[in-house]
């Protein structure tokens, strides 16, 4: 649903529950004039003005500090007044109702940073990382997010967009103008630039993927027959005891999600019942959830007790096309030393959880099979539709290499328009309301 942005809006800028200070913002063009009405001063611009906030009858709602920051120089890039007092639950839903009931409306959900994108004060990855930062759960995260509202992201996508934007308007100026005989489908000039945004796509890609686990992390999820090892697994990544440990088969009936960190990157550990046959309705149903969260995951670490003899049966009875690590676990009852094996069928890691052999091979194994790394000095936030949109960028260009190859001048044009459009809607130069929409929905009201 679509607003008029130039309605007045409101809404609580803190979070809810009591506190010490509670924040109502202001934004549009009656701000000013509300404000007035509400303490019956004049204020300045960007100096705090101690002062009472008025009910209708002129009674003190809360007294406390106003703010104004007139357009455009604000947050959204129009007059902005802050209205900042005590932050209990119910003074602070006394002063909003005041505020609603002299002009302004509700604000939706991120309509402030909508607004702050629409009046070209963020584009769209800053607007983003907003949010991103407000949901940080580590500090590398966190930085992360701020090289992106600084426009780390952002300059490089545009230098991107602005060089595949000079290349397409060379391409079609040689193919209106066959007269001035530029043969750009030989030359190699064009191909050679093509090549460099290729690679410049490529490492960007490889940047951004690094971002994205920041912000959302990777979700594994431990699987296996009973009593290989699970559960233990779980708790020592956890650091704590969040899995009930028996000799028991069958202990763990429900899902057990935890959320670590490993270097900075974090991770959704989801433990999950033993995989057997059963006659247990509780366990069944534990069994069924466990193959729901498996088909999900980003990763399946698939706990084998080394010395059983029946290893192949979990195995052959999963889905083929699962992203699957066989974990070997109790090699310390063999006498094996750990390590790591790559081969084309997979990967597989011989270690002991209860003595503890060989994890230092699991957390760097899954750091590495998605391509992260510790170091995030140059990493900025992303999310998923950044990389797909960087991806489709991608086969655009390659496309157009190809084209160029089979001296298509025309359709090597069209792919490069689609790659700039890909990379535009990146940054918001080009999008549509529905991404928009879906985008602000997800805001905190507020901000």
């Amino acid at each position: 649903m679509k607003y008029k942005t130039q309605d007045t809006i409101a809404a609580i800028a803190t979070p809810p529950g009591n506190g010490g200070v509670g924040i109502i913002r202001i934004s549009g063009l009656s701000a000013s004039e509300i404000a007035k009405q509400l303490t019956n001063k004049s204020f300045l611009p960007r100096q705090a003005l101690f002062t009472s906030f008025k009910d209708k009858d002129q009674t003190t709602i809360d007294s406390g500090i106003l703010l104004y920051f007139p357009n455009p120089s604000s947050y959204t890039g129009e007059d902005i007044i802050e209205l900042q007092g005590h932050g209990g639950t119910i003074v602070l839903g006394m002063l909003l109702k005041r505020v609603l009931s002299l002009g302004a409306r509700l604000a939706n959900p991120g309509e402030f940073t909508e607004r702050a994108f629409l009046n070209n004060k963020l584009d769209l990855t800053q607007a983003e990382a907003v949010a991103d930062l407000i949901e940080s759960s580590t500090e590398q995260s966190v930085r992360s997010a701020q090289k992106s509202m600084q426009g780390v992201f952002s300059e490089q996508i545009n230098e991107l967009v602005d060089e595949l934007t000079e290349l397409r308007v060379y391409v079609e100026a040689a193919i209106d103008f066959v007269d001035e005989e530029i043969d750009f489908l030989s030359d190699g000039v064009v191909e050679k630039k093509i090549k460099k945004i290729a690679k410049e796509i490529k490492k960007i890609q490889k940047t951004a993927t690094q971002g994205r686990l920041l912000r959302d992390g990777m979700t594994v999820v431990l699987a296996g027959k009973p009593n290989v090892g699970k559960s233990s697994l779980l708790n020592i990544l956890a650091g704590h005891e969040a899995a009930i440990v028996t000799e028991i088969a069958g202990t763990t009936r429900d899902i057990l999600k935890e959320q670590i960190q490993i270097d900075g990157m974090p991770l959704h550990i989801i433990d999950t019942a033993g995989l057997r046959e059963s006659d247990n309705e509780v366990e069944k149903e534990g069994i069924r959830r466990a193959h729901e969260q498996i088909k999900q995951a980003d990763k399946i670490l698939l706990l084998i007790d080394s010395t059983d003899p029946e290893i192949d049966t979990v195995i052959n009875s999963l889905p083929n096309n699962l992203n699957i690590t066989k974990i070997y676990n109790k090699i310390d009852l063999l006498g094996k030393l750990p390590e790591i094996i790559e081969s084309p069928n997979g990967t597989q890691i011989y270690l002991s959880v209860k003595k503890q052999l060989g994890l230092d091979l699991l957390t760097n194994y899954l750091k590495q099979s998605v391509g992260f790394k510790g170091e995030t000095d140059n990493v900025f936030i992303a999310r998923q539709r950044h990389i797909d949109a960087l991806r489709q960028g991608q086969e655009f260009v390659e496309s157009a290499i190809l084209q160029l190859q089979n001296q298509a001048g025309e359709l090597v044009a069209e792919d490069l328009r689609q790659a700039q459009n890909n990379l535009a809607e990146i940054t918001g130069q080009f999008s549509s309301d529905d991404l928009l929409g879906k985008i602000f929905s997800s805001f905190c009201i507020g901000k």
